[in-house]
């Protein structure tokens, strides 16, 4: 398979998997079927871009449609939840402005973590890269931002059935990443100014 097949297996799977938490009331069955699709996707997101790394057939197109089904994926999933709240939960309606801040949240961190790799490219390009380039990640940091990682959203997709658990889960991911943004927005900032 070429990576852009691989592409859209994981947009296909992604999608299906959001179309489910729109239109079937929440169960164990359906939860969990939603769940596999969304992670089948996550997967098949990371795995493409693997593939073109390790056959040498990525391309600018290829990045450009992995990150556009991406910025599709991300800027729907949480309207998909504020959907199944509205027809399938027993809420307030107040509470459905969470899922709308939460998209929020989710397009913002994606576009910022995205410019800052392109800029760090740009400036690793043109050689203006300072010379503490060589960026690891602690376990702990890892830890600190799994919260925030899609794949997580993937995994919380199998309580949809259980509202009260859902829901007080997803409350806790929306907090962890608004706590991630105010300090992470802060850092790239001070980082990108730095470059001037």
């Amino acid at each position: 398979m070429s990576p852009n097949q691989v592409t859209a297996l994981s947009a296909l799977a992604t999608f299906t998997g959001i179309g489910v938490i729109v239109a079937v009331q929440p169960t164990f069955l359906s939860s969990l079927a939603v769940s596999l699709l969304l992670v089948l996707g996550y997967a098949l997101d990371s795995a493409d871009g693997q593939l073109s790394r390790l056959t040498g057939r990525g391309s600018m197109a290829g990045e450009w449609l992995d990150h556009t089904v991406d910025a599709f994926k991300v800027g729907s999933i949480h309207l998909a939840f504020l959907v199944c709240w509205w027809r399938f939960y027993d809420l307030d309606a107040r509470w459905l402005l969470l899922p709308l801040l939460f998209q929020v949240l989710a397009t913002v961190h994606f576009f910022s973590t995205l410019l800052m790799d392109q800029l760090r490219r740009s400036l690793r390009a043109s050689g203006k890269a300072p010379l503490d380039e060589s960026r690891s990640s602690s376990l702990l940091y890892s830890l600190a931002v799994l919260p925030t990682d899609f794949g997580v959203i993937c995994v919380l997709a199998l309580l949809l059935f259980v509202p009260w658990l859902f829901t007080g889960l997803y409350v806790f991911l929306f907090a962890c990443t608004a706590g991630f943004l105010v300090l992470a927005l802060g850092k790239w900032y001070r980082e990108v100014k730095s470059w001037n």
